[in-house]
């Protein structure tokens, strides 16, 4: 588990969140107050959670850390028993979750790349080599159903226990919920393969984004009179897919109102560098001028998904696309001036 990379963001108090690959670096605090999860969505719950933690840490006079893994672990499994469908579906990309983190103020995040070695450590051997020498853990808050070690043999009780044999404190955090409903990275997908967006922004408590590079494409989309942004969801199976109405930040002083195609690009033209991908393909209703036919490639932006208009759907022909494309910007326009 040795330390592969390290960088930094912008937390919201304006520090910089230490970002490692691993823990076995000299960066990292010789003492934090820890709490560990995948934290996918970073929703309310997880966001009740780092402000619990950021409490605790400061009275102890230590950084606040959060473990999470890369890949998931069920992602792992899935692939390790060749069952796909074990796999979760993802919320956000690494990049995102890594945001997400540095915005409610954590000091420093490890993540774990979760493999066989990871996996099979018993409960008191990840204690003892991962919070104890690993990052010398002075208090511990997990979720009220956490478990860790080999097959999930490890629980707050037997957390709790170590503890008080080793020094460190555990604490644990109840369920969230709001409006009754049970905050979960689960209720957050469920809500976004349904399409509902206005649930899932309650769920996040902020509409539901992604982020990254702007990337090459065919650049059909511009042959057809419809120029798009294309982003790598770095995932194979989004939680969200579909046709959206959406607001882009990142090209202009002002968000940029826009439809967007989340999905799998098929990988029908071998010279497709994204055949094959998760893309998140956006169209601006009004380009801004002042980027030009290029100026968007290379910017990192950021998409707002605020309502969905309908699934992914066929079209028979250039006409027909063409077609629906115009009917899905009239849509978003009509969506957009009734709310915003």
């Amino acid at each position: 588990m040795h330390a592969i990379e390290r960088r930094s963001l912008l937390s919201k108090s304006n520090k910089k969140m230490k970002v490692f690959r691993g823990f076995n670096h000299p960066g990292i605090a010789p003492a934090c107050a820890l709490t560990i999860g995948n934290f996918d969505g970073v929703h309310r719950g997880h966001q009740a959670m780092l402000a619990l933690l950021r409490s605790e840490a400061q009275q102890r006079g230590v950084p606040s850390c959060v473990m999470t893994f890369e890949p998931h672990p069920r992602d792992y499994f899935a692939a390790a028993t060749h069952q796909p469908d074990l796999a979760p579906a993802r919320i956000g990309t690494l990049r995102d979750k890594l945001s997400d983190l540095a915005q409610c103020g954590v000091d420093q995040t490890v993540v774990l790349p979760f493999e066989a070695r990871l996996a099979a450590l018993s409960p008191a051997a990840f204690i003892d080599e991962v919070l104890i020498k690993g990052l010398g853990t002075r208090y511990v808050l997990v979720g009220d159903d956490f478990r860790f070690g080999a097959k999930r043999a490890g629980d707050y009780a037997l957390l709790d226990a170590a503890g008080l044999s080793h020094g460190f404190d555990v604490a644990r955090m109840n369920s969230y919920e709001v409006h009754g409903l049970r905050v979960s990275s689960s209720a957050v997908r469920d809500a976004l393969s349904e399409g509902r967006m206005a649930d899932t922004a309650r769920l996040l408590g902020r509409p539901y984004r992604i982020s990254g590079h702007v990337v090459h494409g065919r650049k059909l989309g511009r042959e057809l009179g419809f120029r798009t942004l294309n982003l790598r969801f770095a995932h194979w199976k989004p939680a969200a897919s579909g046709i959206f109405v959406v607001l882009v930040h990142g090209l202009a002083e002002q968000p940029v109102a826009g439809v967007a195609n989340l999905g799998v690009r098929p990988s029908l033209d071998p010279t497709d560098v994204n055949g094959g991908r998760v893309l998140l393909e956006t169209h601006c209703l009004d380009w801004p001028e002042a980027l030009g036919d290029e100026g968007a490639y290379g910017k990192i932006i950021r998409v707002e998904l605020l309502h969905k208009l309908h699934e992914e759907l066929k079209y028979d022909g250039l006409d027909a696309l063409i077609k629906g494309i115009n009917q899905d910007c009239a849509d978003a326009r009509d969506w957009l001036a009734a709310r915003i």
